[in-house]
């Protein structure tokens, strides 16, 4: 049996978080547009610095500002390339913070599919309802 598409991107967010190299948390994100993968990102430092898995984080105010956030690269690989995100929807592992949030509805991405809550401000949930985003959490299926 095929295994339905919103499991199957999920699958393809966890993976990409595998490449995080910040050990606070491994977060990947995966945009996708008409069934299509059209862009991935993980949490990591900016290209050419050093990575917290190296040298550690670099916190202040109980964040870790060394990294890039996976929506955040996500996004920004598809600027770097001209790929378009209107319309398009994302597959994260966490729920994105507010920031991310923010980015999200300026790319345009009109569906977002989270795993895990982590730390969800109510006002980037306010902000994404108001912006028309649709919220869908995917839960873990354990096999038996």
């Amino acid at each position: 049996m095929r295994k339905p598409w919103n499991e199957y991107f999920m699958d393809q967010a966890r993976m990409v978080a595998t490449r995080a190299t910040c050990d606070r948390l491994h977060v990947g994100a995966v945009i996708v547009r008409d069934k299509r993968i059209i862009s991935t990102g993980y949490n990591g430092s900016v290209s050419g610095d050093v990575h917290c898995q190296d040298k550690g984080c670099y916190v202040v105010d109980g964040h870790c500002i060394r990294t890039i956030h996976a929506e955040s690269n996500a996004i920004l690989q598809c600027a770097k390339f001209g790929v378009s995100t209107e319309g398009a929807a994302i597959y994260v592992t966490h729920f994105p913070c507010l920031l991310c949030s923010k980015q999200i509805i300026q790319a345009g991405i009109s569906q977002i599919y989270y795993e895990a809550d982590y730390r969800t401000d109510p006002y980037a949930v306010q902000l994404l309802k108001q912006a028309g985003v649709e919220l869908t959490q995917i839960l873990v299926q354990i096999a038996e």
